[in-house]
C-alpha cells in the first residue's frame, strides 16, 4: 500500500495539504493508530473548508469528508467506473484500510481541456518594487532560471492546451515584442498596448471585440501551481462573472492577545493566536462581457471592478488554493522565495 496518500488524524490541515502538494496527488485519506479509515481529504473538501472560514492550524478531522465512498474490492471499483469516477478509491474491510487505487494521478493531469480558453496576460506595469532590475528589463522579462517569468506563466497554461494568448502592453513595450518574437513557441501571441496604465482592470477594455470567450487573466509576476482545469469549471458551475484565485495564507500573533470590553476590562485571553486569509493570487477567470462595463481609457483595479459588478448583483466568487500553490516575484524576497521553491540557483 502507498503510504503517501495516507495521514493520521493528529496532523493539521496545513500538514495535509503540504503533503498533497508534495506528492502531487488530489486527495489523503485519514486513519488512526490502528490504520482505521476515519475519513477521506480532497482538494474539493479543502476549499469548502477554507470558504467556510476553516484555518490552516485546524486538525484535519474538522476539515475532512468523514463518511467517504469506500470499496471491498478493486472489482468493485472497475464496475462503478463504468458510470463515475472519483478522486481516489479506498479499499477497505472490517473498518481497516487496505489498499488505495488511483487512476489518475495529479502528476498526469494535464491535458488539452483549455486549448480552447484564452489567457491574458497584464504586463503593461513599471514593477518599480523590483528597481533597478526594472530599470533595465520590463518585469515581464525578469529571467526565473533560464526561462523569463512570462514564459514559465504561459508554459503552465500550455500544459493544459492553451494556445490563445494575449498581452496587455505598456512599459517598455518593444523590448517584451522583440523577446517573444525571437524565442520558438508553438502558441500564437496577440499584443494590445495601452496609451497610458490603467490599472489591473481597465486594459481589458482593449480586449473588446478580441477576446469573446470565458478567460484567465494573470498578473505577469505570479505563478499559481494548481489544477487549472478544475478551476475554469468550478467558475462554469457556479456561474460567476469573474472567479478570484486565492491563496489561504495563516498568520500567528508572536504574542498573547487581550480582548476588552468598552470599559477596559479583559474579557478574554488567547495566547499566540491563529488567523488565516484569503489572498488574491493574481490570477482569475472572467466572463468576456466583464469587459462591456469598462469604459474606454479607464483606470480601474480588477478588485474595484469586481465590486462594481457586486453591486450590480452579479456573482463573484473565490477558488481556494494552498499557499504553497501560489509563488509571487513581486519584491525581491518574494523572487528569491520563488527561485528556492522551483530549484534554481540565483
Amino acid at each position: 500500500m502507498n503510504d503517501k496518500y495516507i495521514v493520521k488524524s493528529t496532523i493539521s490541515v496545513k500538514d495535509a495539504i503540504e503533503k498533497m502538494e508534495k506528492e502531487l496527488i488530489k486527495a489523503v485519506v485519514v486513519v488512526d493508530d490502528n490504520n482505521n479509515l476515519i475519513g477521506l481529504f480532497s482538494n474539493g473538501d479543502m476549499r469548502s473548508f477554507f470558504l467556510k472560514g476553516g484555518i490552516l492550524s485546524s486538525n484535519i478531522c474538522d476539515a475532512m469528508n468523514k463518511t467517504p465512498i469506500v470499496y471491498e474490492s478493486i472489482e468493485e471499483i472497475i464496475e462503478e467506473r463504468k458510470t463515475k469516477t472519483r478522486v481516489i478509491y479506498p479499499i477497505v474491510l472490517k473498518g481497516k484500510l487496505i489498499d488505495i487505487i488511483d487512476f489518475e494521478s495529479a502528476k498526469d493531469r494535464c491535458n488539452d481541456s483549455l486549448h480552447n480558453v484564452p489567457l491574458v496576460i497584464m504586463a503593461g506595469g513599471k514593477g518599480t518594487r523590483l528597481y533597478p532590475y526594472t530599470k533595465i528589463l520590463p518585469k515581464p522579462l525578469i529571467p526565473i532560471g533560464d526561462l523569463t517569468i512570462t514564459e514559465r506563466i504561459i508554459n503552465q497554461f500550455r500544459k493544459y492546451g492553451c494556445k490563445d494568448v494575449n498581452m496587455i502592453l505598456n512599459y517598455k513595450s518593444n523590448m517584451i515584442r522583440a523577446y517573444l518574437a525571437d524565442i520558438e513557441k508553438d502558441y500564437s501571441i496577440n499584443y494590445v498596448e495601452e496609451k497610458k496604465f490603467c490599472g489591473t482592470g481597465g486594459g481589458l477594455k482593449l480586449l473588446s471585440g478580441i477576446v469573446n470567450k470565458t478567460f484567465f487573466l494573470s498578473n505577469c509576476d505570479i505563478l499559481v501551481n494548481c489544477d487549472l482545469e478544475c478551476i475554469y469549471k468550478t467558475h462554469k458551475m457556479k456561474g460567476n462573472k469573474i472567479t478570484f484565485v486565492c491563496a489561504m495564507k495563516d498568520f500567528v500573533i508572536p504574542y498573547g492577545v487581550i480582548n476588552t470590553n468598552k470599559n477596559g476590562d479583559i474579557i478574554s485571553m488567547t495566547e499566540k493566536p491563529d488567523y488565516s486569509f484569503l489572498i488574491n493570487t493574481g490570477l482569475y477567470v472572467i466572463e468576456p462581457d466583464v469587459i462591456d462595463e469598462i469604459k474606454d481609457d479607464e483606470f480601474i483595479h480588477l478588485p474595484d471592478l469586481a465590486m462594481k459588478l457586486i453591486n450590480k448583483g452579479e456573482r463573484v466568487g473565490v477558488f481556494p488554493v494552498s499557499e504553497e500553490s501560489w509563488m509571487d516575484m513581486g519584491q525581491f524576497t518574494e523572487m528569491e522565495d520563488m527561485l528556492k521553491r522551483l530549484g534554481i540557483e540565483k
